[in-house]
């Protein structure tokens, strides 16, 4: 089955452009189209999409406020925010609405495909750089680490799986960092993700970046 997207941007060109890229691989279906995120809501409510390309900055109405409606109305629903910059308040208030990851406008073809590919299975794009420098700039960490609730519950390789994906690993680069088999690793993620109570690999990053974990001694 095809992964079915709908992009959300106010920007004519750009939609059309995203969406002959995307459409170029069979693997993707390009089922609709919005200019703003009040429409992108009604049509993503409309088609149920895999994946979701929302702009934050439209005349009819902005993205974040989008996102956060669709991700309550659908929590499995995959939202990429589009935005200009490599990070901006606009990528942290997306992730805080709910959203899985962020595309630069400007990414190449063969980026934003694998990126949409990475989102439809529960990936996060975001690069690792951007990551240390979103928690740089908008969490707040603890002087003293505080882990958070559900932790007690995970096993050490569940934990050992959790500080990797803290660091901006895809599934893949974590199972080569663990010498794990990357189905393993899914397994754990999922198991991780229900354990801490959140809904994708970037909350779970958050809040073990809030809870002080990362570049310290791990918990046991």
């Amino acid at each position: 089955m095809s992964i079915r997207i709908v992009i959300v941007d106010d920007n004519a060109l750009l939609r059309a452009g995203l969406a002959t890229v995307l459409d170029i691989d069979p693997e993707f279906e390009v089922v609709g189209e919005a200019a703003s995120g009040p429409e992108g809501v009604y049509r993503a409510t409309e088609l149920q999409p895999d994946v979701v390309l929302m702009d934050v900055e439209m005349p009819g109405g902005d993205g974040i406020t989008a996102t956060r409606e669709l991700v309550t109305r659908f929590p499995d629903l995959r939202i990429l925010i589009l935005t200009m910059f490599d990070l901006d308040e606009y990528v942290a208030e997306g992730l805080r609405a709910g959203a899985a990851g962020f595309l630069l406008k400007t990414t190449e073809p063969q980026a934003l495909l694998r990126a949409v590919r990475d989102c439809a299975v529960g990936e996060t794009p975001l690069s690792p750089r951007v990551l240390e420098r979103l928690v740089e700039n908008f969490i707040d960490r603890p002087a003293e680490p505080e882990p958070p609730p559900g932790y007690e519950l995970l096993t050490d390789r569940e934990r050992d799986v959790l500080l990797s994906l803290a660091e901006g690993r895809s599934n893949a680069e974590v199972a080569a960092h663990l010498h794990l088999a990357e189905t393993t690793v899914k397994t754990h993620v999922a198991q991780v993700l229900f354990k801490l109570g959140v809904r994708d690999r970037m909350q779970a990053a958050v809040l073990v970046h809030r809870a002080g974990l990362v570049g310290r001694d791990k918990q046991r």
